[in-house]
């Protein structure tokens, strides 16, 4: 049975800005020297949007919110095997906003900002290989 095409095209939305924001963390890590704070949040966005895409898929509603301890419980409700791997970003969680503005924070090394799209990496290709192929074409 096909796929519902309204349900595929917002599955792939996600990914496609899962994937631009992974790109967009790679790229940043190149920089002399690399945008450590840039990178960062771009990988806990990745993993925000492929969450979110994943429950996109599977008509799961969920809250405007960067909480990926609330988003990655939603999804380890799908699927269980996941919840190792989405515990691991809760930590990821504080990079959408603590950069984002000037202030006391104190910027990421580049081994945290490595790690964290590491995990970010992870997660998107741990929940596309959840989903049929056609989505993270």
């Amino acid at each position: 049975m096909p796929h519902d095409p309204a349900r595929v095209a917002e599955t792939k939305s996600w990914f496609a800005k899962a994937a631009s924001d992974l790109r967009a963390a790679s790229h940043e890590l190149t920089a002399i020297p690399p945008l450590t704070d840039d990178i960062v949040f771009h990988a806990q966005q990745a993993a925000e949007k492929a969450m979110k895409g994943y429950l996109s898929w599977h008509d799961q509603p969920f809250r405007k919110t960067h909480d990926l301890a609330e988003i990655g419980r939603q999804c380890a409700a799908i699927d269980e095997s996941l919840e190792p791997l989405l515990k691991r970003t809760e930590s990821l969680t504080v990079y959408a906003w603590a950069f984002r503005y000037p202030g006391d924070a104190e910027v990421p090394s580049v081994e945290e900002s490595r790690s964290a799209l590491a995990v970010a990496q992870e997660v998107v290709e741990a929940i596309l290989a959840r989903l049929p192929a056609d989505i993270g074409a």
